[in-house]
């Protein structure tokens, strides 16, 4: 594992949770190449589909910008190491 500790920048989700996320994200860098953001993403995702139900979206990089809606209490972005990651549950769309 990773001996950097993550730096929540923003979240809405239970303590519990974050932790999970910071240890999936330590997990998956210790997988894959930093440089395999993609991959690293993608670990996390599933991860968290598997334990909290599927529509989970992961977004991993050193520079990224987004606009996006989620599930109360699904959102998470931290740093680790030279990477942010974001986290979250996507909402259901409104019916028109």
């Amino acid at each position: 594992m990773l001996e950097g500790k993550a730096q929540v920048q923003d979240t809405d989700m239970p303590a519990r949770m974050q932790a999970a996320a910071t240890s999936a994200a330590s997990r998956a860098l210790d997988l894959f190449d930093v440089a395999d953001c993609r991959a690293i993403a993608g670990h996390i995702k599933t991860e968290f589909d598997k334990r909290y139900g599927v529509g989970w979206q992961c977004v991993v990089g050193a520079n990224f910008g987004c606009f996006f809606t989620h599930t109360s209490g699904t959102f998470i972005y931290f740093s680790l190491e030279r990477l942010s990651f974001l986290l979250f549950k996507a909402a259901a769309a409104a019916a028109s």
